[in-house]
């Protein structure tokens, strides 16, 4: 379905480089931008060429980023090879970072941008995680029977998890 450099060959909706295009494209086959998109985006499949670059709401089951990716993207299944603007938003079940050589090493930068990688939060394990917590180990800690248990919540600690800094929440 590929040809050897990724392109897909037969029927697709292609963005030529040197085209700019702003707005809403949605598409049933597979999408290869070589040129500029700005908008909303739908689709099986996007690819974003070297040359290409994405920006707005992107959402696909697939998206191959060689190129350069900016707004909010949701997809099944994301491998980036390219540039990721600051400010951008991923939602993944599986993404795949390949590193690109530059001026004698290899190197990943996240600046300002918002992974989320794995399933999607449970409401309700995490209802039913917060109205029963762990038992604390020290006894003076335990919650009195009849008395509710103090239960402190950081504001900052969901956005953390979602800079890149700690691993997303397991699921239970």
């Amino acid at each position: 379905m590929s040809d050897k450099n990724g392109l897909p060959t037969g029927k697709h909706t292609l963005v030529e480089e040197g085209t700019e295009f702003k707005g809403t494209m949605s598409s049933s086959c597979p999408i290869v931008v070589m040129g500029k998109v700005e908008g909303d985006v739908a689709g099986p499949v996007i690819h974003v060429t070297p040359s290409g670059v994405v920006s707005g709401v992107v959402k696909v089951k697939q998206l191959r980023s060689d190129g350069e990716l900016a707004g909010e993207v949701e997809a099944d299944t994301v491998e980036i090879s390219g540039r990721v603007r600051d400010r951008t938003v991923i939602r993944a079940r599986s993404l795949e970072v390949s590193l690109s050589v530059q001026k004698g090493g290899m190197q990943v930068v996240f600046g300002e941008c918002e992974l989320a990688v794995g399933d999607e939060p449970n409401k309700e394990a995490a209802v039913a995680a917060a109205l029963n917590p762990p038992v604390a180990a020290d006894p003076a800690k335990q919650p009195v029977a009849g008395k509710p248990a103090a239960v402190v919540v950081d504001p900052d600690d969901a956005s953390k998890r979602r800079r890149g800094t700690q691993p997303p929440p397991s699921p239970t």
